[in-house]
């Protein structure tokens, strides 16, 4: 996240590319505010990209790649998917996280 490095990754069954914004913990799980740019979904995904909430254990095949950092075009509703944020990558976070990158 430092580093802004892209992922690629295989989650809920589907290949996505993410940035990760946000991580920590809800409850016992570990979990993660990604922004998917690429990719499958359940639901399918809008060409701009989707705000989506992992359960890091339902990850599998993580690969770090360079390219451009996406993170939506606007951050209009608090985040409910993090508790406990552990690190966010806004420098000016709301969410008080446990580190600072």
């Amino acid at each position: 996240m430092r580093e802004r490095k892209q992922i690629r990754c295989i989650y809920d069954g589907h290949e996505r590319s993410i940035c990760p914004i946000i991580l920590g913990h809800s409850g016992d799980e570990e979990m993660a505010l990604v922004y998917q740019f690429a990719g499958g979904s359940k639901s399918g995904l809008p060409r701009e990209g989707q705000w989506k909430c992992f359960r890091l254990a339902k990850t599998s095949h993580v690969r770090l790649r360079d390219g451009p950092w996406h993170a939506g075009s606007s951050h209009r509703q608090a985040q409910a998917c993090v508790e406990v944020v552990d690190i966010d990558v806004n420098p000016s976070s709301p969410y008080k996280p446990r580190r600072r990158l």
